[in-house]
């Protein structure tokens, strides 16, 4: 199998985060770790493995980032919307460097799915929702969709509320909701075992969110796992490796 990674700049800040891409044909699937993971975090957790046979015959390349959780969501002793706007960082690593990176390897032609367990359920579905022109679709594992719940505090402004797709989707209207209708399709699977509900959380957030993309008329699936699956990689294996075949 085909491995490449390159290193690029994160506008705003002194550095740069690292892509690794494994695979060297097929649909462009970005997949982002968990909390405060690496782009190197597929290779030992299994992740890559659960999705090897579909690299190697060429259907996919599996484009894996680093985060930037630790200067942002994952740094609770800032108030929310500091932590927001920090993100914003990391959406702009997103969309200025990553996203042309990834069409300019798969040829430009080919619109790209973006996944991620727990946080990295998060940023897949919410890059989506920002950036259906290239990645119309988004597959979350055990996510939680509201940043506000995430141990926040602090007075609450406009850097949150454009980072919260529970606050954004529900308030979408007119010719933006219907670009939403029209371009975006997600997939949101959770369990309901071990650390599902206490502490993540996923799996109420992700059944609220669900609710919040079924009054907007958002096209989406919500598969709930059963009680043995647990917010744990082993699961997230087989969940991807169990839907992803259909999108690729």
């Amino acid at each position: 199998m085909q491995r490449r990674s390159v290193r690029l700049g994160v506008p705003g800040l002194e550095g740069d985060l690292e892509v690794v891409r494994h695979g060297h044909w097929g649909r462009p699937v970005l997949l982002f770790p968990s909390e405060a993971g690496s782009a190197r975090d597929a290779e030992g957790n299994g992740m890559l493995d659960a999705v090897r046979a579909l690299v190697e015959a060429g259907r996919m390349s599996l484009f894996c980032v680093d985060s930037l959780d630790g200067r942002s969501w994952s740094d609770t002793s800032l108030p929310t919307e500091e932590r927001a706007r920090r993100a914003g960082t990391y959406t702009a690593w997103l969309e200025q460097a990553v996203l042309p990176w990834v069409q300019e390897q798969s040829g430009g032609s080919t619109e790209m799915v973006a996944v991620g367990p727990s946080l990295g359920a998060y940023h897949a579905v919410r890059l989506a929702l920002t950036r259906a022109d290239v990645v119309p679709l988004a597959i979350g594992l055990s996510g939680t969709y509201d940043p506000t719940a995430w141990n926040g505090w602090g007075e609450l402004g406009d850097a949150t509320y454009f980072a919260n797709p529970t606050a954004f989707v529900a308030n979408a209207h007119g010719d933006h909701l219907a670009w939403l209708r029209a371009r975006v399709s997600l997939l949101l699977v959770v369990g309901q075992g071990p650390f599902e509900v206490s502490p993540t959380r996923a799996l109420p957030g992700t059944r609220a969110f669900a609710q919040v993309l079924a009054r907007q008329g958002i096209r989406h699936e919500l598969d709930v796992w059963g009680h043995d699956s647990a917010h744990d990689w082993p699961w997230w294996q087989r969940q991807l490796a169990h839907h992803l075949p259909r999108f690729v």
